[in-house]
């Protein structure tokens, strides 16, 4: 059933914009919501429709009808999720990799959303549409923490956490060649690249600033990688893998950012079919930390990497604790 609103604009009182009195007093709607049932006629001042503009004087009746939420686009699908935290709130899941979030061309079902729809009994909206809100996203080929909103107020509140970066974002990252330093900081602006548009750049004209700060966990020095773990203070789109693929250092197994030369040319033949295996940039989203828009807690979600991304990390460490073993022997 839609729900009706009767409010009255205080007099006297200094003059205020519409939109932004039914903002302040009707917070469970976002500001794009407010001004799409103005220009549908759902506001009325006085019994008359009128623009997100107008200026209240004082002593204005205001009628404000909220229709039921939309049914959304996308159709709901039983896709199974690993969830890690659920409440009336929001959701937080471990994305496998090849899961893509969204709904887009190409695209058009099989994604978290759908998944979301289906499993999501308690949906209550988000800007007037019946679905989850997707506040954050993970490459396709990503794996890892996601968190999804199930009302406008949760998502307007992990938006702003988004915004001003105060998210805790920490990823698992298998790099080709040898860090050298201990631990470190990227501050290199990203944005669409000039020639190849599905694929972001450094050198962008109009990027943004991104942030990644790194440290290394371990060092194969055999085969030349690195294990990094990743810290992100701003979300670009495929911030990581640009930020290492800048500095000649590519995620393993990055076909975008990276080559297929780097995967061949490792001496390990076992390695290399592990990687190959793979298939995918070794990348994983390993813990999301977040306040709570309700509760006001702190929420930290971990998932380890997925199996296959395991395989290779388990791989590299029996290969050098029996080297080690072998070097100790020896001396």
């Amino acid at each position: 059933m839609p729900i009706t609103h009767i409010l009255t604009f205080p007099a006297p009182s200094a003059a205020q914009r519409l939109d932004q009195f039914l903002a302040d007093q009707l917070p469970e709607l976002s500001r794009s919501q407010v001004k799409k049932l103005i220009e549908e006629g759902r506001v009325l001042v006085d019994g008359r429709a009128t623009k997100a503009g107008e200026k209240l004087k004082g002593g204005e009746s205001l009628r404000v009808e909220v229709p039921d939420p939309a049914p959304a686009e996308p159709q709901a699908q039983d896709i199974p999720l690993d969830v890690l935290y659920e409440d009336a709130h929001l959701i937080v899941v471990n994305k496998p990799a090849g899961l893509v979030v969204h709904p887009a061309a190409g695209h058009a079902e099989g994604t978290l959303v759908n998944a979301l729809l289906h499993h999501c009994g308690d949906l209550a909206g988000i800007g007037g549409e019946l679905r989850p809100g997707i506040v954050h996203r993970l490459d396709k080929e990503t794996s890892g923490v996601m968190v999804a909103t199930k009302n406008d107020a949760a998502h307007q509140h992990l938006a702003q956490q988004f915004k001003v970066h105060s998210i805790r974002r920490q990823y698992l990252a298998l790099v080709h060649g040898l860090v050298q330093n201990d631990e470190g900081v990227i501050d290199r602006p990203i944005g669409r690249h000039a020639v190849e548009r599905k694929k972001m750049s450094s050198r962008a004209p109009r990027g943004r600033r991104a942030v990644t700060r790194w440290r290394v966990l371990k060092r194969y020095d055999r085969d030349r990688l690195t294990l990094l773990e990743l810290t992100l203070e701003t979300g670009r789109t495929h911030q990581i893998r640009v930020h290492f693929s800048d500095l000649n250092l590519p995620l393993v197994g990055d076909a975008v950012y990276g080559s297929s030369g780097r995967t061949n040319a490792l001496g390990d033949v076992e390695l290399r079919r592990l990687v190959q295996k793979l298939g995918r940039q070794a990348l994983h989203a390993q813990l999301l930390g977040f306040v709570h828009p309700a509760t006001g807690e702190t929420v930290e979600c971990q998932a380890p990497p997925p199996a296959d991304f395991q395989a290779v990390l388990s791989f590299l460490d029996g290969k050098y604790l029996i080297e080690n073993q072998g070097a100790e022997s020896q001396g």
